[in-house]
């Protein structure tokens, strides 16, 4: 099953910084295990454009829509047997402890 990765940054991220793992080494052993499908790092928010269509018109908008303090900074799609393994991936994900990680499945249309 695929499951998309969302990589967000956190106003508290953890403090020990000796435990966080490192990822290079978390890519390439998803990579090998074929669990990672695909994955990148994001260029800053403030490259974003918001697109929407109200009325027949086309509105864009510099940045993100969303006025947050946490961001998304990348994505994972993972291919995991289930839930459980994806949750598991994350967690050893280095932005586990330094940001937060949302995982959603994909749905078949």
């Amino acid at each position: 099953m695929k499951y998309m990765m969302f990589v967000c940054t956190d106003t508290e991220p953890e403090t020990d910084e000796s435990s966080i793992p490192d990822i290079h080494t978390w890519v390439a052993e998803n990579d090998a295990a074929g669990r990672r499908v695909t994955g990148s790092v994001l260029v800053s928010p403030s490259s974003a454009t918001t697109v929407r269509v109200r009325g027949g018109e086309v509105l864009l908008s510099d940045g993100p829509f969303a006025e947050t303090k946490e961001v998304i900074v990348g994505f994972d799609i993972l291919e995991c047997a289930d839930l459980d393994e994806a949750l598991a991936v994350a967690a050893a994900h280095p932005m586990a402890y330094s940001g937060r990680l949302e995982i959603r499945p994909f749905t078949d249309l």
